[in-house]
C-alpha cells in the first residue's frame, strides 16, 4: 500500500468515524470461549483440516489451530467455525 493510500485510509477512519476493519481491510475475529470463531473480511480458505485452518487476508494469513474443527458457515468474506481452539495467530508474508 503506498503512502498516499495509507494517509487517506487513516483520515477516513479518524475523521469520518468509519470502522477501521472495513476501511483498512482488516479481519474481524469474534470468539465465543474457545469453541466458536467467526471471522469477517477474509479472502479465501487456504488450509482446512480438523486441526488447522488458514485463511487468506489482505496482508498475510490468519492461522487457527486446535482440534475437531467443523465449518458451520462459509460465505465469500465470512466464516464460522466450531471446535476446540488452541491458538489464533496472524502470519505476515
Amino acid at each position: 500500500m503506498n503512502r498516499w493510500h495509507q494517509r487517506i485510509d487513516n483520515w477516513l477512519t479518524n475523521h469520518l468515524k468509519l470502522p477501521s476493519d472495513v476501511v483498512l481491510e482488516l479481519p474481524r475475529v469474534t470468539t465465543i470461549g474457545q469453541f466458536h470463531a467467526y471471522i469477517e473480511n477474509h479472502q479465501g480458505l487456504i488450509i482446512f483440516n480438523e486441526d488447522e485452518i488458514q485463511l487468506k487476508m489482505s496482508k498475510g494469513k490468519l492461522k487457527i489451530t486446535g482440534r475437531n474443527f467443523v465449518i458451520k458457515t462459509l460465505l465469500p468474506e465470512e466464516i464460522l467455525i466450531e471446535g476446540i481452539i488452541s491458538s489464533i495467530s496472524y502470519v505476515t508474508e
